[in-house]
């Protein structure tokens, strides 16, 4: 039976949560989450599945297994109920969170100009790439405006393992009437520095691309909090000279 004493400790812990919960409500309104650490941002969204415990805890373990919080919101859905406090219905929260925000950038940027610099093709993609286990390859198909048409993941696995076949990529710049592509892969590893058979795709896809009159703009790798563009470092412009050079002998 719960005493007096236990009652009133029960009672001020509840006002201390409840308190801090309305606190995180009030710094959102105000300024939205450029105050909010992650750890804030992850016991920000547990709060709106868990009305009535603590998850600051269970936001610190999220995180610290994750280690970002775009690592939190891409886990998979079994690896985020392992952790003490997130339920299923936590879970399902977080995912659908993660699923919005790549609707949104995918929306954001049909129809309008797209490729402008490498980091804004970075940006586009970052959340949605950055922690991926396995390696996947995929196109932006792109109009004559630079507008994007479509995105679409076309291969999966390391290209030392996986086909990458120009031909269906080609085909399918041809079905949708695309202008020009631009290809984008992850390095689960972290680091974007392209290997030699990286090197080696690029150049075969660009050139079987230009046959065709369809160009490359660029080739993107995505790892942990940095990317490496083919077109900054001069490789494209490099592939285009040997391509022209090869044309005309």
């Amino acid at each position: 039976m719960e005493t007096k004493k236990e009652s009133q400790a029960s009672q001020e812990w509840k006002k201390r949560v409840q308190g801090h919960r309305k606190r995180l409500r009030e710094r959102f309104l105000e300024g939205g989450l450029e105050r909010f650490s992650d750890e804030e941002v992850i016991e920000f969204l547990l709060t709106l599945g868990t009305p009535r415990k603590d998850v600051k805890p269970p936001a610190r373990e999220a995180l610290k297994r994750f280690g970002t919080l775009s690592g939190v919101l891409s886990a998979p859905f079994e690896d985020l109920l392992k952790i003490k406090g997130i339920g299923k219905k936590n879970a399902l929260y977080l995912k659908l969170v993660h699923e919005i925000a790549g609707r949104y950038l995918k929306d954001r940027a049909r129809g309008k100009p797209f490729f402008s610099s490498s980091k804004e093709i970075f940006d586009y993609l970052f959340h949605s790439m950055r922690d991926l286990k396995r390696e996947v390859f995929k196109v932006l198909f792109l109009n004559r405006k630079n507008q994007l048409i479509k995105d679409k993941d076309i291969f999966y696995g390391s290209l030392s393992g996986s086909a990458v076949y120009p031909r269906e990529i080609i085909i399918e710049a041809l079905e949708i009437g695309a202008s020009s592509m631009v290809f984008v892969h992850n390095h689960p590893s972290g680091d974007p520095s392209p290997s030699n058979e990286d090197i080696k795709l690029t150049r075969e896809l660009l050139w079987a691309s230009k046959l065709l009159t369809i160009d490359v703009l660029d080739h993107i790798i995505i790892g942990f909090n940095k990317y490496f563009s083919f077109a900054d470092h001069g490789l494209i412009n490099k592939f285009i000279e040997e391509f022209d050079t090869k044309i005309r002998l």
